[in-house]
């Protein structure tokens, strides 16, 4: 069983080191809609509304994506912070 952890643990490790390799940054608004679409399946709404929530809370905000009750989609701005239970 450790000679097995040992080898998940290098493999990890492996694939984190080679996706930080592939990986590039980007920066434009465009470019963080286009990741958007690519996630949203292709619903280039949610990509663009991805990219305008990032404008608004900047590299260290949180987004949060919930499922609507209606058909709307919508953008929710909150400042501070929020707990969702007690």
């Amino acid at each position: 069983p450790m000679d097995l952890k040992r080898g998940i643990d290098m493999a990890v490790e492996a694939v984190i080191a080679d996706l930080a390799k592939r990986s590039k940054k980007i920066k434009s608004s465009e470019e963080i809609a286009q990741v958007g679409t690519i996630s949203a399946n292709g619903e280039a709404e949610i990509g663009r509304m991805i990219a305008e929530a990032m404008d608004k809370v900047g590299q260290e905000g949180v987004i949060t994506v919930e499922e609507a009750k209606g058909l709307e989609t919508e953008l929710d701005v909150v400042e501070g912070m929020q707990f969702d239970r007690g």
